[in-house]
């Protein structure tokens, strides 16, 4: 098995970042305009929606771990993996938030991947979507 690793650093200050990973309306706007649902509770599902070229997504999980501002740990099933969904068929993916001076610095983390390939396309999807997310907080600070 494989880990996809990627990691950026946001001048925003943690609250901010933590805000934009768990708020469904800021998650739309950096996730490939993808619905998050979740109470952000230990043991509570997580689910996100959405459309990718023209199809329905729904994909799945449930939150493992969580320490509000630093550390989001959660079971991830993608509807577009073409396999049953069975606990084998999750991969795992972890955010972790530290300051560095007038930064925070964003790890993410998704274990499980089957695949070399598998983990150079997820880790393009991770980068592109921390990209998105560096721009919303960075360009938009006075609205937060």
């Amino acid at each position: 098995m494989y880990t996809a690793k990627q990691s950026i650093s946001i001048v925003a200050p943690r609250t901010k970042v933590w805000e934009a990973l768990t708020k469904p309306e800021l998650v739309k706007k950096y996730f490939f305009g993808t619905t998050v649902e979740s109470n952000w509770k230990k043991g509570d599902p997580i689910k996100f929606t959405g459309e990718w070229d023209g199809k329905q997504y729904e994909d799945k999980g449930v939150v493992i771990d969580i320490e509000k501002d630093k550390l989001l740990k959660y079971s991830y099933y993608s509807s577009w993996s073409g396999k049953p969904d069975l606990p084998e068929n999750y991969h795992y993916v972890t955010y972790l938030l530290n300051d560095l001076g007038g930064s925070t610095v964003f790890v993410v983390e998704q274990e499980g991947l089957e695949t070399e390939e598998a983990k150079e396309h997820t880790e393009k999807n991770w980068a592109s979507i921390m990209q998105d997310l560096r721009k919303l907080l960075e360009e938009n600070q006075s609205k937060y």
